[in-house]
C-alpha cells in the first residue's frame, strides 16, 4: 500500500477540527469573548525536516550505526526506523524519538506550561510490522523535559487479553482515557487529534480523537487528572519500546507521521 496521502485528506483535521471551543476568555469589563484554536506550529517535513523538532533521539548509544539515520524526512513524511538491533542507553528498550514543536532555530521552540492548554494533530501511518507488545511500546509521550523523569501521557500500542490495542493513558493514578483495536488501523494512514490542559494534581485534563478515514474511532476525554510535573510538558512522537515483551510481536518496523500542527487555546 502507499504510504503517500494526498493533500487535501492531510489537511482535513486542520480544517474539520480547528473551530472554536466552547470556553470564554476575559477582556475589557463587561466582555467576554468565546476562546479558539489558535495554529502556532504548522512545520513542512519537506522543508523544515528535523529543525521542525526542539530534540532528536537518534539511536543516542549509537548501538546501530550502520542503521543511521533511523530519523528523517521523506517527502512530506517524517520516517521513524526501529531495526532489532536498535538499543537505547538502557539496553532492556529501543528509543528513537523526536521532541519539542520548533519554529525557526536556536531556542524558538513553544513552551507548554501549568495553566495553558494546547492540541497537536497529525496523521500517522503505523504498518503491520509495528504491532502492540505485552510491554510497554510508546508512539506518543507527554514528558517533563529532563533526565529521569516519568511520562505523564502515553499513547500505546498494548496488548490486551492477546488482543492488540492502541491506547492513551495519563500515567498519574494509571487514568485509561481511551482504548481501541489496532489490527483494523494498521497499513493505513489515521488521524489524530490530541488536546491537553496543563495542570497539577486534579487541574489537568485531555481529550484523545483518533478518525480513520471519515469515521471516528474514538472520541474520548478526561478531566480532573494530573498533566503535570515541573518546569513543562513537551510532546514526543516516535517508537519507545521495551525488549521485553513475550508475545513475539518485536521486528523491524517503522512509523510515519505527517502534517504536523500545534495550537494553543487563546
Amino acid at each position: 500500500m502507499s504510504t503517500s496521502r494526498n493533500a487535501s485528506r492531510r489537511t482535513l483535521l486542520g480544517a474539520a477540527l480547528g473551530g472554536a471551543a466552547a470556553a470564554t476568555v476575559g477582556g475589557l469589563p463587561g466582555t467576554a469573548y468565546a476562546a479558539s484554536w489558535q495554529q502556532k506550529w504548522a512545520p513542512s517535513a519537506s522543508s523544515a525536516g528535523l529543525g521542525a523538532f526542539e530534540t532528536v533521539e537518534d539511536d543516542r548509544a549509537d548501538s546501530h550505526t550502520s542503521g543511521q539515520p533511523h530519523i528523517f524526512a521523506t517527502g512530506n513524511n517524517w520516517r521513524f526506523n526501529m531495526h532489532m538491533a536498535d538499543r537505547d542507553t538502557s539496553t532492556d528498550r529501543q528509543r528513537q524519538e523526536v521532541t519539542g514543536l520548533r519554529n525557526g532555530s536556536g531556542s524558538d521552540y513553544l513552551k507548554w506550561t501549568s495553566g495553558q492548554t494546547w492540541r497537536v494533530t497529525y496523521s500517522m501511518y503505523i504498518p503491520s510490522s509495528l504491532k502492540a507488545t505485552t510491554t510497554f511500546t510508546h508512539i506518543m509521550q507527554m514528558k517533563q523535559p529532563g533526565a529521569g523523569s516519568s511520562p505523564i501521557v502515553v499513547q500505546s500500542l498494548r496488548r490486551v487479553n492477546g488482543v492488540q490495542t492502541i491506547e492513551l493513558k495519563v500515567i498519574e493514578g494509571d487514568v485509561l482515557v481511551g482504548r481501541t483495536d489496532l489490527a483494523p488501523l494498521h497499513d493505513k494512514w489515521t488521524d489524530v487529534d490530541f488536546q491537553i490542559k496543563v495542570g497539577d494534581g486534579s487541574a489537568g485534563s485531555v481529550r484523545w480523537i483518533l478518525k480513520s478515514g471519515s469515521t471516528t474511532v474514538v472520541d474520548a476525554s478526561k478531566t480532573g487528572v494530573d498533566t503535570f510535573l515541573a518546569d513543562r510538558v513537551r510532546p514526543k512522537w516516535g517508537i519507545y519500546r521495551s525488549l521485553g515483551d513475550t508475545s513475539g510481536s518485536l521486528q523491524d518496523c517503522y512509523l510515519l507521521l505527517t502534517n504536523l500542527r500545534g495550537y494553543q487555546l487563546v
